[in-house]
């Protein structure tokens, strides 16, 4: 079984990330999310342009910038959806991940290479 992940339920998911592929979990219903005064939003609401906060699952051996437990600002147009025992995660490259927030991050380095 390959695994490089772990999974909503705390097991470990059968599957392994290639290349610059991130695996994450948006949580809660299907991306649905609170307003800051207490209102549930449903994902299928329209919002122009708004960026998405999700947790990584898992990294291919190539994702420089990432490890899993990180949160990522993503897209919602940059995904596909993938179903792993019976949860859904979204995969997306490296590159369409807008910005990292980690505890590893307040030492001062980014894992970035410019």
């Amino acid at each position: 079984m390959l695994s490089d992940g772990v999974g909503r339920s705390g097991e470990s998911l059968p599957i392994k990330m290639l290349s610059d592929r991130v695996l994450v979990d948006i949580g809660g219903p299907e991306g649905e999310r609170r307003s800051t005064g207490g209102i549930l939003i449903p994902a299928t609401a329209q919002l122009n342009k708004r960026l998405v906060w999700a947790e990584v699952v898992a990294v291919g051996p190539n994702v420089r910038a990432m490890e899993p437990g990180d949160q990522v600002l993503f897209s919602p147009e940059d995904r596909y959806e993938v179903e792993v025992r019976g949860s859904d995660y979204i995969i997306l490259r490296e590159r369409d991940v807008h910005a990292v927030a980690a505890e590893r991050l307040a030492e001062g380095s980014t894992g970035l290479y410019l």
